[in-house]
């Protein structure tokens, strides 16, 4: 079984740690996800940077639309792979 890697997209860092350990809670057991800074395209104010909730999915186990409605209660979304 080929290992799926969930992007989810969040405003801000806060929003990014709370979705981080809302993913625990309501999926039991995951990888321990990335947190990763990214700045927006020709932007260099740490005020205009996205930020990237990335887990692993080895078994294919998390929902694709529980991970988007998740991410939208923080203004984010979940990105295709």
């Amino acid at each position: 079984m080929s290992e799926v890697r969930h992007v989810l997209v969040l405003p801000d860092r806060d929003a990014a740690e709370e979705v981080a350990l809302e993913l625990g809670e309501r999926f039991g057991a995951v990888e321990e996800p990335q947190l990763i800074r990214d700045a927006l395209a020709g932007e260099d104010d740490a005020e205009d940077a996205q930020w990237l909730v990335v887990v692993d999915d080895p078994g294919r186990r998390l929902d694709p639309g529980a991970l988007h409605a998740l991410a939208g209660e923080y203004e984010g979304w979940l990105e295709r792979a």
